[in-house]
């Protein structure tokens, strides 16, 4: 009995520990926002965005046109929304066929979706500079002809706990690229939460929360496209996500295609979601269906993947799941390379894969053996296209900052802007954990555990009885 009370006890304090380490945790960041974003389906924003006291340009717009202040207007002409202030155009909406005929400096720009407009202009029609996901070239390319970082299962972020694949929040994952999320979620008590592997684990909270989140990026992020993947772990039916999809807003931003499957040339430009307004697209790897939730979209009809779970550092590109498809079927879809090593853990019998972060600099870095750049390469050359979807643990750790942004960058053909990364400054404790679980074994929270009870009870402790749930429970 007295026994059990020192454990609990212990296992009380290592809790505490792991969460005054989370919160001394700090995020910098050296990024800048030009411009204040807004959504082109909201009213424009009354504030000026400072960077001009007036607008040097002209623009003969018929039949409306609306100024809320001498540098910003807009005018509609034949379901065209057109936006010009002190430093860009946006062009918004669809159109078959409208003349326009602007007088415009030189670094204006247009953002446009697929359209047969024709215009004149004093000088020539400009590029657009506006980014799309991060690059103004990306504007005019599918969705399905772009590279995308994403995040291995995303929300799962707890310092100290050996099940943990990323270590910034999810929100600052977006700020700083990742276009692509992934995780597990697990039905518990009539609700969804997101745990890896089990809920005992490591569990980050419910589905709602995390995407409540996910909106209140997208919110003030009007020019991104977001990738949800959903691992329905437990096979629920698609009904049970209707509620925290729609709770959290996400709903309002879902993608329903116009048809089932879709190939490579199926898929829109991301302008087009973007001026559509639904700009997050969400898949589920199993049970999905489309007929009853149909913007839940089923990952095998229209993607594969690669290696699941990878434990071989060569990182080998071949088909794996679904399983039953064909070489032929496979280059009519988009694909996912699954990057994130993993290692091996026993623990009382039992075995767990975890994340190999001793290995993350060699993993996520540009090029070399095992790195995610030969993958992406190796990826390419196999199957005549570069991967959509590069999915990595730990994505702002690998050697040189932003390497995994690089990767993607060289396989959209894009110069990296160097945008990445948010910092973070781990705790002393932090710093501990995270050593003992790059030796990859139990043993090392054996001896920390030894080492504490020693510290606090002054006397050797046999640690046999200790069952999986309790070391499962101290590292967490």
């Amino acid at each position: 009995m007295k026994l059990d009370i020192r454990l609990f006890a212990v296992l009380y304090l290592l809790d505490a520990f792991s969460t005054e380490a989370q919160t001394q945790k700090s995020l910098t960041s050296t990024r800048t926002h030009a411009l204040t974003p807004f959504s082109p389906q909201e009213q424009l924003p009354t504030n000026s965005t400072g960077h001009a006291a007036s607008l040097e340009s002209t623009a003969h717009l018929t039949p409306t046109t609306r100024c809320r202040e001498e540098h910003e207007c807009t005018a509609a002409t034949e379901g065209v929304l057109i936006t010009i202030s002190d430093n860009y155009m946006l062009l918004v909406g669809n159109r078959e066929t409208s003349s326009l005929t602007l007088s415009l400096p030189a670094n204006e720009t247009i953002l446009s979706g697929n359209t047969t407009a024709s215009s004149t202009a004093s000088i020539p029609t400009p590029t657009n500079t506006r980014p799309c996901n991060g690059y103004p070239e990306l504007c005019q390319r599918k969705y399905a002809n772009i590279t995308h970082i994403g995040a291995h299962n995303s929300p799962f972020v707890r310092p100290g706990n050996v099940a943990s694949n990323q270590q910034l929040p999810v929100s600052v994952q977006l700020d700083d690229g990742i276009r692509m999320l992934q995780f597990q979620a697990h039905y518990v008590n009539d609700t969804i939460y997101l745990c890896h592997t089990s809920c005992d684990l490591l569990n980050a909270g419910t589905l709602e929360d995390y995407l409540t989140k996910v909106v209140d990026w997208l919110r003030v992020n009007p020019y991104d496209v977001l990738t949800i993947l959903i691992g329905n772990v437990n096979y629920i039916a698609p009904g049970n996500y209707i509620a925290p999809i729609k709770a959290s807003g996400l709903l309002d931003y879902a993608y329903i295609p116009p048809k089932t499957p879709m190939e490579l040339n199926d898929w829109p430009m991301l302008s087009e979601f973007i001026l559509s307004g639904h700009r997050a697209i969400v898949f589920m790897d199993y049970k999905a269906n489309q007929t009853e939730v149909p913007y839940i979209l089923d990952e095998f009809t229209n993607m594969w993947e690669t290696p699941f779970s990878p434990t071989d550092r060569d990182f080998p590109c071949p088909l794996h799941r679904p399983p039953g498809s064909t070489d032929v079927e496979a280059r009519k879809k988009m694909y996912i390379a699954n990057h994130n090593l993993n290692t091996e853990i026993n623990i009382a019998g039992k075995s767990i894969l975890v994340p190999n972060i001793a290995l993350l600099n060699e993993t996520n870095a540009v090029s070399g053996f095992g790195s995610l750049g030969k993958m992406a390469a190796d990826c390419t050359e196999l199957w005549g296209r570069p991967p959509n979807f590069l999915l990595v643990d730990y994505y702002n750790i690998g050697g040189v900052n932003g390497s995994v942004f690089r990767v993607a960058a060289a396989s959209n053909g894009v110069t990296y802007k160097g945008k990445c990364c948010h910092e973070y400054a781990s705790s002393a404790a932090e710093s501990f954990m995270m050593i003992s679980r790059s030796l990859s074994t139990y043993f090392s929270w054996y001896i920390f555990i030894v080492v504490l009870l020693m510290k606090l009870f002054g006397e050797p402790t046999s640690f046999g009885f200790f069952s999986l749930h309790y070391v499962l429970a101290a590292v967490g």
